[in-house]
């Protein structure tokens, strides 16, 4: 089969022909109908603590059709539609029994996306409701971690809503709280690219100024945050969170930033600041954000801006390094 495939650190990704995976015992072969680009898998090829490298096939927003079973595989069958939550996890223990894979100690991140067949588990199949596409299917993954982030806040009806960020995460986050009852949600970014995209998906209003991100932030909430949603993952955010946000607000961190960061803890302290840090989803909220597409959500599929061959993703894939107007992209690999 073709995939793309990691050549090494800081190297652009290559087409190859590798070998098509086979179904061992308990295992499912998914052929990739869709398989959208993170920003996690920009930094996977450049951050050594991913635990990746040459050989790597990335790629953990995936859908596509069950082709193959392995012995002892049951409750699925070849050409079921299926999205792939990307959390592997042994299915068996307490947290997996009750929908918190995230914390199973045979926890994993599920790759191999970025190619025509990938390997995966019975476990990690969610079935395509009947209405829901293949690009449906491959966007629920940043829809429900945002889900996460938005459940665990305690935002409430009403509340002030700030979002730090404008990417796929940040602009779910605008959606979920504008329809979990949000008085006001504004979405801060440094570039106007996603302004029109954060207002069709829920924000209020859309802020951009360098110059002075607090005072602008505040002048269009109409005063502090009662929640920030820091969806970035760059050092000195959790700080500008803290300023923007009221006294007992809450800070939310969703961003991943694997580079050490400072905070004032007095700054925090003083005003009594809640930090409360996000970690992918559980079963339940992946299942929640596929059946919000599968009822007429039509805000999320606002994320796909473009859909690319498998041949084009490694030029696709560091042009994504720049920032620009693309969103969420999706690998269709049959292209």
């Amino acid at each position: 089969m073709r995939a793309a495939v990691m050549q090494g650190l800081h190297q652009p990704l290559a087409l190859e022909n590798v070998p098509d995976p086979t179904p061992g015992e308990g295992d499912v072969v998914v052929k990739v109908g869709r398989c959208g680009i993170c920003g996690s898998d920009l930094h996977m090829t450049e951050d050594p603590a991913y635990g990746q490298g040459a050989g790597s096939i990335l790629g953990h927003e995936f859908a596509g059709e069950i082709v193959a079973l392995g012995k002892g595989v049951e409750g699925l069958k070849t050409g079921d539609l299926v999205s792939v939550i990307p959390l592997k996890s042994c299915g068996q223990c307490h947290a997996c029994k009750t929908g918190a894979v995230q914390w199973c100690e045979g926890f994993g991140l599920q790759g191999g996306g970025y190619a025509e067949y990938a390997l995966t588990k019975p476990n990690q199949c969610v079935r395509l409701p009947q209405s829901a596409s293949l690009a449906d299917g491959a966007i629920v993954e940043p829809v429900a971690v945002a889900l996460h982030g938005v459940s665990l806040s305690g935002m409430r009806i009403g509340d002030k809503v700030l979002v730090l960020g404008a990417g796929p995460i940040g602009l779910a986050v605008a959606f979920w709280a504008r329809r979990f009852g949000a008085g006001r949600v504004v979405v801060q970014d440094l570039t106007e690219w996603q302004r029109d995209r954060a207002l069709q998906m829920g924000a209020h209003d859309f802020v951009v100024d360098p110059a002075d991100p607090i005072g602008s932030a505040e002048r269009a909430l109409g005063g502090k945050a009662d929640v920030v949603f820091e969806c970035v993952g760059v050092p000195g955010l959790i700080a500008q969170a803290t300023e923007q946000v009221r006294s007992d607000g809450t800070v939310v961190l969703l961003g991943l930033c694997t580079r050490p960061d400072t905070i004032n803890s007095f700054a925090m302290l003083s005003k009594q600041v809640k930090l409360v840090t996000s970690a992918f989803f559980t079963r339940q909220e992946y299942e929640a954000a596929l059946d919000a597409l599968d009822r007429g959500a039509v805000e999320p599929r606002l994320l796909v801006t473009d859909t690319i061959s498998l041949a084009a993703t490694p030029e696709v894939f560091e042009r994504l390094r720049q920032r620009s107007h693309q969103c969420k992209v999706l690998i269709n690999p049959a292209d």
